[in-house]
């Protein structure tokens, strides 16, 4: 098992499970798995970042890596 932080922003923060974005996962997760098993809708999934850098789904997490998650945004 490894640690990571999961912060999920504006409308996602909904999903963030109750320990507070601390999570422990399985050796291996990738972020597509995180995403299914915290129960959001991968749809809503626009922008993931890993430790302040953008990835992609496939990206296989590692100890103490640091999950932003961001839905579509919009503006103008």
């Amino acid at each position: 098992m490894i640690k990571i932080e999961l912060k999920l922003f504006v409308t996602l923060s909904r999903y963030l499970p109750d320990n507070s974005g601390s999570l422990e996962i399985p050796e291996g997760t990738t972020v597509e798995k995180l995403i299914f098993d915290v129960g959001i809708p991968k749809e809503l999934v626009k922008l993931i970042f890993i430790n302040g850098k953008k990835q992609n789904r496939s990206y296989q997490l590692k100890n103490n890596d640091r999950v932003g998650l961001f839905p579509p945004v919009g503006g103008g």
